[in-house]
């Protein structure tokens, strides 16, 4: 889990500065749509939009980008699709179990599109429920680490607020609760002043298997040539990367 948080973490801020920042705004957009239709443009009554609108911030998008994503999902100006969550269940490499969250208007070629990325890079495809029940549902906020913030702090503010763990992930700390409980968290960091860099509900692993360089790099590139396709959000491992293999890689 950490290692797969790690991995995640060091992406999203490579996903800033290189050649997928357009796919990475494509993917925030698609988010900011779906957040808007689902719980009207009004942010301050509906959270999701809030973190959506926040995350895109931190990512550089120019707000009349956000602006008119908003606008789009809320139906308040044309050209919104009717995207759909679509959850896919796969193994990869060393037998590590993959949760595939797409976002798409065509369900054909989202799962035709993920079988292929997922059979070429060393993958196979698994039934649903034979994977899902590995990973719990949980709210995940990453704090970047900066002077004068410990995970005491951090543990001060947040536990009243249903924080379940927070663990230091190396560059920041990763803060774990129940996915009702991540409105109250995110709004306790905010209220003690501390920034954070993401609030999302996320899967987390309960198991996970452990990988060496070898392994990881093969899981890193199946998951790099999943991420690649446009109507993939997220994607999930229950994988586990020591420092040392992390810092090899």
């Amino acid at each position: 889990m950490s290692g797969h948080s790690k991995w995640a973490t060091t992406k999203h801020k490579k996903a800033v500065i290189d050649s997928r920042r357009a796919k990475n705004f494509a993917k925030l957009i698609k988010g900011i749509e779906v957040a808007a239709r689902n719980g009207g443009a009004d942010i301050t009554g509906n959270p999701t939009l809030f973190d959506a609108i926040a995350k895109a911030k931190k990512n550089s998008m120019p707000a009349d980008n956000i602006e008119r994503a908003v606008k789009r999902g809320a139906g308040l100006e044309s050209g919104g699709a009717d995207w759909q969550t679509i959850m896919y269940e796969g193994y990869g490499p060393n037998g590590v179990a993959l949760m595939i969250e797409c976002l798409s208007d065509n369900r054909n070629r989202a799962a035709s599109e993920v079988r292929v990325a997922v059979t070429r890079n060393g993958g196979s495809m698994a039934d649903p429920g034979s994977v899902s029940y590995m990973f719990n549902r949980k709210g995940v906020v990453l704090v970047t680490k900066i002077s004068g913030i410990t995970e005491d702090k951090i543990l001060e503010h947040v536990l009243d607020a249903g924080a379940e763990d927070v663990t230091d992930l190396g560059e920041s700390f990763e803060i774990v609760s129940e996915p009702s409980d991540l409105v109250a968290v995110r709004t306790a960091l905010q209220s003690a002043g501390i920034d954070y860099e993401s609030a999302d509900t996320s899967f987390l692993p309960s198991v996970s298997v452990p990988l060496d360089a070898e392994g990881a790099a093969k899981v890193f590139a199946l998951i790099d040539a999943i991420e690649e396709l446009d109507d993939v959000q997220n994607v999930f491992g229950n994988f586990d990367v020591s420092d040392e293999v992390m810092a090899s890689l």
